[in-house]
């Protein structure tokens, strides 16, 4: 109930988020605008780790569903489903600060000859091809499988003495491998902007799909082919199709 609670809230903050004058530190496409220093970048982490808690947990609530099971009878239960929480948490949230940084340099170098501003529309072509590609990578399998199998997976990382400490890194291990499962679908996220609630429902959705239902697995060929395809297409047409909802 809580934990549904937390994730109603985090939809509803990046909606009046995005509705607000301030809903531009959220979009990729008007970073450039607004980046001025460690102040904004924190703002962005804020809004990137809602978008987060809206998106990724909801994918993660076998995992979490099932260990709040397997603790229920210790008196700090609520302190060890908080720590598997922020273990996750803090790994995407420092993929979100990495990709913030890396857009950074990107800007730094591109934007003194005009490049950038000019060919706005190959970085949305790139990220959706990077993204297609990657679904056919072993990693993303490999990943996926783990994220597909919590009892499995807290069953290899749970041994119940030093509680709080495992607790935290089974959180680490589960974020570690369902970044290394999506972390490129959430790339596309990053470039389409973190309020974006239209992508955040349909990604979200096929991300918790992939890794919940039986068939799941299957899904990630034919998307990997859409992207793919969606991405070659902009580039074919030179930018001139709108990819962004």
């Amino acid at each position: 109930m809580l934990l549904g609670t937390l994730i109603l809230l985090a939809w509803l903050a990046l909606w009046l988020w995005g509705e607000s004058p301030y809903g531009r530190y959220l979009s990729h496409h008007t970073l450039g605008e607004v980046r001025g220093g460690g102040l904004l970048m924190l703002v962005f982490i804020a809004g990137w780790t809602l978008m987060t808690v809206a998106m990724m947990l909801p994918t993660s609530l076998p995992l979490i569903v099932l260990f709040r099971a397997l603790v229920q009878r210790r008196r700090d239960r609520q302190q060890l489903v908080a720590l598997l929480l922020t273990g996750y948490l803090l790994i995407w949230t420092l993929f979100g600060a990495l990709v913030y940084a890396g857009d950074a340099v990107l800007h730094a170098l591109a934007e003194p000859g005009g490049w950038l501003q000019a060919n706005a529309w190959l970085l949305g072509a790139g990220t959706l091809v990077l993204a297609g590609l990657y679904q056919f990578t072993p990693l993303k399998y490999h990943c996926l499988d783990k994220c597909r199998s919590p009892l499995g997976f807290i069953t290899e990382h749970w041994r119940g003495r030093d509680e709080h400490r495992q607790a935290l890194r089974l959180g680490l291990y589960h974020g570690l491998f369902c970044m290394g499962c999506c972390w490129s679908l959430m790339l596309l996220m990053f470039a389409v902007g973190v309020g974006n609630l239209g992508w955040m429902l349909m990604l979200g959705a096929i991300m918790a799909v992939e890794k919940n239902m039986p068939w799941g697995r299957r899904l990630s060929a034919p998307l990997g082919v859409a992207l793919l395809g969606w991405g070659l297409a902009l580039i074919v047409a030179g930018g001139l199709a709108p990819w962004t909802l």
